[in-house]
């Protein structure tokens, strides 16, 4: 367009003309500019097929940006497989039951977290879980905010009360391996919440002595856990998956939100790293969102997948991370 200007100028054209023209080059610099302003539109949809293993959302004691009904709603808009809601205080398989009465078309899934509310690491509420209807219990996850581990991390001493799985030897206590034999006998996921690298080491020799068939390592780089390649590598030489979570990547000292702050920050880089050193066979991707203010599960994971594509993930190692292997942990037939 400034040429057309500069050729226009050179055959001596009037001054009404050259504003006329100067008029359409100004015009389509500022829509150029309102453009950069703008969201761009990503028609693409990778989400179809997914599935997103760990979600929270309301009703909840922490404020959520979306309740269960609106959850799968917007994750079956998006064509996605299935979802698993979590919660820290209560199970949540009871649920995700009373969802799929209102929003068929979708997998809806949930399980228990052995915090304080439910007892601890307490065998009567895993084992109450199973017996609830609908079929639909599918994770026991470990302690997380309630792990002696995590009140340490975060108050910075190294004792500040909180649930341990291990004993002085190093050795699981009796009660984990109680709900180790139910979760084996039931055939679902034993998920190691937010304990330490060494627990959950112990946590996953213990499982495969028990007979547990599926195994997962909690974000595994997130804080408080932020666990080394080694450590990782390990879990997946006695048969653990990996979960890589794009909450982690939103967190750190620059997070939008002050709670999100005293966590690590997850680059994409370390998500690569860490998905070649366990393979993508053995990995899987969640969002861990569903908070207030952060962005919606449903475009977590979009972002997650389209990021990590543009860091060398190839197509076929997102679809194992959000397809293959989750539908392997829940039970589902394969795609």
């Amino acid at each position: 367009m400034e040429k057309r200007i500069k050729d226009e100028e050179g055959r001596g054209i009037s001054r009404r003309r050259f504003l006329e023209v100067a008029g359409v080059v100004g015009t389509a610099a500022l829509a150029q500019k309102a453009m950069a302003q703008m969201p761009v539109l990503i028609a693409e949809n990778p989400l179809v097929g997914t599935i997103d293993m760990h979600v929270h959302s309301a009703p909840d004691v922490s404020s959520r940006c979306v309740h269960d009904i609106e959850l799968a709603l917007k994750a079956r808009e998006m064509g996605m497989r299935a979802i698993v809601i979590k919660n820290h205080e209560f199970i949540t398989n009871d649920r995700a039951y009373l969802v799929r009465q209102v929003v068929p078309g979708i997998e809806v899934f949930g399980g228990v977290t052995l915090n304080y509310p439910v007892g601890g690491i307490n065998p009567a509420a895993v084992d109450t879980m199973l017996k609830f209807t609908g079929g639909c219990a599918k994770i026991v996850w470990l302690c997380t905010h309630d792990a002696a581990h995590h009140k340490s991390f975060f108050a910075k001493k190294p004792d500040a009360g909180g649930i341990r799985i291990i004993d002085s030897s190093g050795a699981v206590i009796p009660e984990l391996r109680k709900i180790l034999k139910s979760i084996a006998k039931a055939d679902i996921i034993f998920a190691t919440g937010h304990i330490s690298p060494q627990e959950a080491l112990a946590a996953v020799k213990a499982a495969k002595e028990e007979g547990v068939r599926k195994i997962l390592i909690t974000h595994a780089l997130q804080s408080p856990g932020e666990m080394s390649l080694d450590d990782i590598k390990r879990c997946v030489e006695m048969g653990a998956f990996i979960e890589h979570a794009y909450l982690s990547y939103l967190m750190g000292p620059n997070a939008h939100l002050g709670w999100m702050r005293n966590w690590r920050h997850v680059s994409l880089e370390m998500f690569a790293q860490a998905i070649k050193a366990a393979g993508a066979d053995r990995s899987i991707m969640v969002t861990d969102l569903g908070q207030y203010l952060n962005p919606t599960p449903a475009d977590g994971m979009k972002e997650f997948i389209l990021a990590l594509k543009k860091k060398g993930i190839t197509e076929e190692e997102i679809n194992w991370m959000t397809r293959k292997n989750p539908a392997r942990l829940l039970g589902l037939e394969p795609m």
